[in-house]
């Protein structure tokens, strides 16, 4: 086997999964309810302010959806002893986990698609104008965010040794990274620690900046003027809060949770 080969093996496992399938049902709904709601309950309906909502609800629902497609990806092999198999065939540990990444990826990358192509498809027949660019621009940045989470599940389910212990890493990094990011404990956290604690006087705007890096959900709110032509940036904000910048930090936390995983799944002792 190689790294395909335990990606499509696991794809066609999870495309059987009711669970997978339930949460990504739910957010196409979620994005019809919006274009709808939008439509029936505004005089003038405009599609531009329900994807605004829609990417202020995404923000928090979108995470829920991509964790609970790859926080078992590999935790709920081994506890099942079912990784012994995989290792067995053989499979590089590399393979499995990128196989793994690949195939959930994968998998919540169709959901979202499907989402926002029947969201056009709709939004066609309910508002007056559509631009396709502003629609295929804030589907590919939802995207973007979506795939960030799953590198994170596959991160944690890598590094855990059992299915309670790759729920709680991913409610745990869910609730922070994500409830405290857009409630606001996170920021107020952060000046505690690093300014009434530390005493270091960092100033505002750069706790803003450890929050985005620390936060794809804070990326990914930074980012989201780049695709919505009316949420203008002050030509006075700094160049690490722009939204280019945040992008980056998205894809890098495609990047790092899947090598740091990685790196301790080849360390693990797995008998």
């Amino acid at each position: 086997m190689s790294t395909y080969a335990v990606a499509k093996k696991d794809f066609l496992d999870v495309w059987r999964s009711r669970i997978i399938w339930s949460v990504s049902v739910l957010y196409v709904s979620v994005v019809v309810l919006f274009l709808y709601t939008e439509k029936n309950t505004v005089s003038n309906p405009d599609v531009q302010s329900a994807l605004v909502n829609l990417t202020d609800v995404g923000a928090m629902f979108i995470p829920l959806v991509a964790l609970v497609s790859a926080y078992l990806a590999i935790a709920g092999e081994r506890e099942s002893q079912s990784i012994k198999y995989l290792l067995s065939v053989p499979n590089s540990r590399r393979d499995i986990v990128i196989g793994k990444y690949l195939s959930r990826a994968t998998m919540v990358s169709i959901s979202i698609i499907c989402a926002f192509l029947i969201g056009g498809g709709l939004a066609l027949n309910w508002y007056a104008t559509l631009d396709p660019e502003l629609f295929a621009s804030i589907a590919a940045l939802t995207l973007l965010y979506t795939l960030t989470y799953v590198a994170v599940g596959i991160g944690i389910s890598a590094m855990a040794s059992s299915r309670s212990r790759a729920m709680v890493g991913a409610i745990g990094f869910f609730f922070v990274t994500n409830v405290l990011n857009l409630f606001g404990p996170l920021e107020r956290t952060l000046k505690f620690l690093l300014n009434d604690l530390a005493g270091l006087g960092v100033p505002d705007l750069h706790i803003k900046f450890v929050q985005v890096l620390i936060s794809p959900t804070a990326a990914y709110l930074v980012a989201t003027p780049l695709v919505f032509p009316r949420q203008s940036i002050p030509a006075s904000t700094p160049w690490y809060m722009r939204g280019e910048v945040a992008i980056a930090i998205l894809v890098a936390w495609i990047v790092f949770p899947v090598v740091i995983g990685l790196w301790r799944f080849k360390r693990i002792d797995i008998s």
